[in-house]
């Protein structure tokens, strides 16, 4: 994440670094997608504990349904102030409905899922493993099916999202670009130009 000048006190004078509206987004999209309450609940904690660290505050806005992140200044009881908006540029609006939208999310999820039950079986748990965490990946963040990441995407997961998130074991670590791999060999795509990945055993 892009470093913040001040967290204290809930302040801050910057606007939310990217990786933070990257994550909110997420985690709003999962607790959409959630069908147990608890569940809802937890990401929707997890995403305004995180927004709060930056001193900004989420608020959903129906008409066009799509979240806001306000500074947390901006809200008082539970509406943003038009009169304390000074920098509108600070805000973050982020749309939910469209490409990304859940019903396109459950179409793209069915398809990755093929592709990792497919990798699985032809060539073991590990891999499959692997090719659940890049589906994760590019399902929660990207809304696209494995086979159409970009090679700055397949970098993204690779470098950040995989050995934070995944959990990863050493066998895993070992093999992941082995594992994407077979995800395009599977789903009988090319790899995005500009894409190196090294060779490792099965």
């Amino acid at each position: 994440m892009a470093d913040i000048d001040s967290h204290d006190n809930g302040q801050s004078s910057e606007e939310l670094p990217e990786a933070v509206v990257d994550e909110a987004e997420r985690l709003t999209r999962l607790a959409r997608r959630a069908t147990d309450d608890d569940e809802t609940a937890l990401y929707r904690r997890e995403r305004d504990r995180l927004l709060e660290e930056y001193g900004f505050a989420p608020r959903f806005r129906e008409d066009d349904d799509t979240l806001v992140c306000y500074p947390s200044e901006w809200i008082e009881d539970g509406t943003a102030q038009i009169d304390r908006i000074e920098e509108t540029g600070r805000a973050s609006e982020i749309p939910l409905s469209g490409p990304g939208d859940p019903d396109r999310y459950d179409e793209v999820e069915t398809h990755n899922a093929e592709i990792v039950e497919a990798v699985a079986e032809e060539y073991g748990p590990i891999h499959g493993a692997n090719v659940r965490a890049f589906a994760d990946f590019m399902g929660n963040h990207y809304v696209k099916q494995v086979e159409r990441a970009t090679a700055d995407e397949i970098s993204e997961f690779r470098g950040e999202y995989f050995p934070r998130n995944a959990w990863p074991s050493d066998e895993q670590r070992d093999r992941i670009a082995q594992s994407l791999a077979y995800v395009f060999e599977v789903a009988d795509a090319s790899l995005p130009p500009g894409t190196q990945l090294s060779r490792e055993s099965k």
